[in-house]
């Protein structure tokens, strides 16, 4: 691969949050199953790495660890095309002490949580995570957050100086998807729960160096009811039909 090509990078999926209950079909399904149409969330993830040449990818599972496998192995989608492994964590080890468990981590890799819908240039961040020299590099949205509230600014002696009703911030906020230099994997101890933000927060306090790439790509946490449903309808799907996919995974062994 080129410096700047993500072709060849290895990618690890964190797919073993707990399960989400999906309305009104009352099925429970493991975050990444969780369907836009007749396809999961994870395969669609899946095929955005095909597409730029990413083809060893590693999933860590936990809840409903099976039902994940059972997917893939019964659809038989990527058998030709990607190197799919599996890595089960007996208990949580967080959205950085997973990584602990995935073995030869040994050059530059991709991390990404497995319920988010983007279309990412990941050459773009690749290309930005090595012209900064980063350890690791946190792929950020702008969100714009609401306040439903009318806020209240008051002075030292309870004086009110300012009201604001219903202000708007914008915020840098992590898509759930990073670029790791093998480097990082000595602040993670094995078999140990450690999210994401003290890794970071253990990263700096080293002195190592963490970049934000700024991105104006479609992101979508599948996790939040919002961007759930506004991934739907992206996908013309409206939030009462019954999906194909659930079907299928009644279904599954």
């Amino acid at each position: 691969m080129t410096n700047d090509s993500a072709a060849g990078l290895r990618a690890v999926i964190l797919a073993g949050g707990t399960g989400v209950r999906l309305h009104p079909s009352g099925i429970t399904f493991p975050k990444p199953l969780v369907p836009l149409g007749d396809r999961p969330i994870v395969e669609i993830l899946i095929e955005r790495l095909v597409t730029f040449g990413i083809i060893d990818i590693t999933l860590t599972l936990g809840h409903l660890a099976e039902l994940v496998k059972a997917y893939f192995y019964s659809s038989n989608l990527f058998s030709n095309r990607v190197r799919l492994r599996y890595v089960e964590e007996g208990q949580p080890m967080g959205t950085a002490g997973s990584l602990a468990s995935v073995p030869d981590l040994n050059e530059t890799f991709v991390v990404m949580n497995g319920d988010l819908l983007t279309d990412l240039d990941f050459n773009a961040l690749l290309s930005f995570h090595r012209h900064q020299g980063a350890a690791l590099t946190i792929a950020a949205h702008s969100r714009r957050v609401k306040m439903d509230l009318g806020v209240v600014e008051r002075g030292d002696d309870y004086r009110v100086v300012g009201y604001h009703e219903k202000p708007e911030h914008n915020y840098k906020v992590s898509m759930g998807l990073y670029v790791y230099e093998p480097s990082v994997l000595q602040l993670i101890e094995p078999r140990t729960y450690l999210n994401f933000p003290d890794l970071v927060l253990k990263l700096i306090a080293a002195g190592k160096k963490v970049c934000a790439m700024p991105c104006e790509c479609l992101w979508l946490d599948i996790g939040q009811p919002d961007d759930y449903a506004q991934a739907q309808t992206l996908y013309n799907v409206p939030l009462h039909q019954k999906s194909t996919l659930l079907d299928r995974t009644q279904n599954l062994p």
